[in-house]
């Protein structure tokens, strides 16, 4: 239980780690287009993500699909100009969100990207693992906590903008992407291989 219990931490901290905010910037991103009440719209995608980014780390883990490192962090950080450019040309409704089956696929395809990003110390970290399940499953676990918190912090700061200083939502949405776009471009540049 106790090594169980590591990984969920691991899990957590990988996405709460400083150093590492292109994966909360992500998340921001993702959050984005939604108000505080479409929290359950926002958890689907975020789960969506979770999996999708274990899947490409059990991959990587158990030797099924290596992808170099190189690629790896220059496309995480486009991703996430891609997520911050996907918001300032949807459409944006009052109350509702388009394309929410779109926005799952591309939030998968994301995740499985994100996923190989950790992949080379995840699979060092568990060289002496006999069994590699239980720890994927807590690292899952630990991330889906992580970034449970950050949309919900993400939720929160946009319930303040848009319902309490009524911010217009679609000021608000693009303002903010602009400024996750300007803040990833020298992450891009720096990952550039």
């Amino acid at each position: 239980m106790d090594g169980f219990i590591f990984y969920i931490k691991l899990g957590f901290n990988h996405v709460m780690d400083p150093g590492a905010y292109d994966h909360v910037l992500f998340l921001f991103a993702l959050a984005l287009p939604f108000k505080f009440k479409q929290w359950k719209a926002v958890l689907v995608l975020v789960t969506i993500f979770t999996v999708a980014h274990c899947l490409s780390l059990a991959m990587a883990v158990y030797g099924l699909l290596s992808v170099p490192v190189a690629w790896v962090e220059f496309l995480i950080p486009i991703t996430i100009l891609a997520t911050a450019v996907y918001n300032c040309l949807m459409k944006i409704d009052g109350e509702k969100h388009q394309n929410l089956g779109l926005h799952g696929a591309i939030t998968a395809f994301f995740g499985l990207i994100h996923g190989f990003g950790f992949s080379n110390y995840f699979r060092m970290l568990m060289a002496d693992e006999p069994e590699k399940f239980w720890p994927l499953l807590g690292f899952a676990t630990g991330i889906e906590i992580s970034q449970v918190v950050v949309i919900f912090a993400a939720l929160f700061v946009s319930f303040m903008a848009m319902d309490l200083l009524r911010v217009n939502k679609a000021f608000y949405i693009r303002l903010f992407s602009i400024l996750i776009g300007i803040i990833t471009i020298p992450m891009i540049v720096k990952a550039f291989p």
